[in-house]
């Protein structure tokens, strides 16, 4: 007798326990179908709002004019009325054919448009020099062989808004050496370039003159063996 109000008692926690879980995962589930349904509700709304959108796009293209008909060309044979047969009505344009002008024209507008936005940028390219114009034009300014190195730091100085390169400007140099265009020299085991210009004066320029002593002693040479 004593012990059954203790299993009564204990009964009544386990279920107590249980509906607390059931309640608990029940509000999960109501606050998890509640978030679907508001995710669902906005978007039915953005089709909704997308629907009505169309709607006008497609009564806007529907009110257009059809384009005219082109005028017949006038037939050689007997007109039709003459020979007591009805003429056929002609069939009135399609849709398809009234919105092919337009389509074509929003195409040649929207290039036209990209053509523009993009004179400007070619303009202000093709105002730049070349890199290949730029170390022509340095090296006729200068007097004695240039290394690559001092070219690319002279260039990049000069014009820092361009991004020039050690391994660009190596390389056009040496094409312009294959181009005959420029001169290239080794000094040790350093390369210089140098204008066909500037290397053709330098090899052209008179030997210095030799001291009056050194003269006299190459007369006394060539006196002695004219007279020997």
């Amino acid at each position: 007798m004593t012990d059954h109000p203790v299993t009564v008692t204990s009964v009544t926690s386990q279920y107590a326990t249980q509906v607390a879980q059931d309640l608990e995962l029940n509000a999960k589930e109501q606050e998890r179908i509640g978030a679907e349904l508001s995710a669902l509700q906005a978007q039915l709304r953005i089709l909704q709002d997308d629907q009505s959108v169309l709607h006008r796009i497609h009564k806007t293209l529907d009110s257009r004019p059809a384009s005219a008909p082109s005028t017949p060309e006038p037939s050689t044979s007997l007109p039709q009325q003459a020979s007591g047969k009805n003429t056929p009505a002609r069939s009135a344009p399609s849709k398809t054919a009234a919105k092919t002008p337009s389509a074509k024209k929003t195409t040649a507008q929207a290039k036209k448009v990209k053509t523009q936005a993009a004179e400007p940028k070619a303009a202000t390219a093709s105002a730049q020099p070349t890199l290949i114009a730029l170390i022509r034009t340095h090296l006729d300014q200068q007097k004695e062989p240039r290394s690559a190195a001092e070219v690319t730091s002279a260039l990049a100085e000069a014009h820092p808004q361009r991004k020039i390169k050690s391994t660009v400007v190596r390389t056009t140099l040496e094409n312009l050496v294959a181009k005959n265009q420029a001169h290239r020299s080794k000094q040790g085991g350093s390369v210089f370039y140098a204008s066909v210009a500037v290397q053709a004066a330098t090899q052209k320029a008179p030997a210095p003159a030799l001291p009056k002593t050194e003269q006299d002693s190459n007369k006394r040479e060539r006196t002695g063996a004219v007279s020997s």
